[in-house]
């Protein structure tokens, strides 16, 4: 695979893992005599999507705003989206654990927030990942690829959508709250699953389609595809 494909290969391994864990979350596994074992999947879907979401903002978004001149339009229109979807996800936790805001709202309605809201960072967040790959190199990229994965595995488990996010203020911000929720995690034995980076290796189709870079077998060329007459064969 060439190179060039890894951080945007890394980024949409990183929400077909959301997109998987929301779809299981949203399922409310019935659990008879174990209330809170069907909570356990949400618990894990928002621990993934916070931690995903603040490696971004520490990770992507400086050399975004640093490397083109619409770059500091891009990353407004990608915190616009990444604040909505934090915000559904706090919604989500304060349905799940009983707060007085969201105690009353159904859960179909709280999940249908939540899909909007991932389908739109989705489309940001890969706007931002085309941007750094058309202007960086493939081995800064494929640097960045592991910086984002080293954030996730540092960063904070609970959405949080009014800590700050840019900046120095956002740099202390991920500290403090990494460390709160790293407690309360450990206090309530919630489940949070360490980021996992795909291997590099040649992208599946799925990956093929996102990155718009089609690749076929020469052994096996797709359908339609007209093979090259051998010597004394007629086709």
């Amino acid at each position: 695979m060439d190179t060039i494909d890894v951080l945007r290969s890394y980024v949409v391994h990183a929400h077909d893992n959301l997109s998987s864990r929301f779809e299981v979350a949203r399922a409310m596994l019935h659990t008879p005599g174990q209330p809170r074992k069907g909570y356990e999947h949400i618990d894990t879907f928002l621990a993934v999507a916070s931690k995903h979401l603040n490696a971004v903002d520490a990770v992507l978004l400086p050399p975004t705003r640093r490397l083109a001149p619409d770059g500091g339009t891009v990353v407004h229109d990608y915190l616009h989206a990444a604040k909505g979807l934090e915000l559904a996800l706090a919604h989500a936790k304060g349905r799940e654990y009983g707060s007085v805001f969201d105690a009353g709202r159904p859960w179909q309605a709280v999940w249908a927030d939540v899909g909007t809201a991932l389908e739109g960072h989705r489309e940001h967040e890969f706007g931002v990942t085309e941007l750094l790959a058309s202007r960086m190199d493939p081995a800064a990229l494929t640097a960045l690829a592991d910086r984002l994965h080293a954030a996730e595995r540092a960063a904070p488990s609970r959405p949080h959508p009014y800590a700050p996010h840019t900046g120095f203020p956002g740099l202390v911000a991920r500290k403090i709250l990494h460390a709160v929720d790293s407690f309360w995690d450990a206090a309530e034995g919630r489940m949070v699953p360490e980021p996992v980076r795909p291997p590099h290796k040649a992208p599946g189709k799925v990956t093929q389609y996102f990155l718009a870079d089609p690749r076929f077998d020469e052994d096996h060329p797709p359908p339609g595809t007209r093979q090259p007459s051998s010597p004394g064969v007629e086709q």
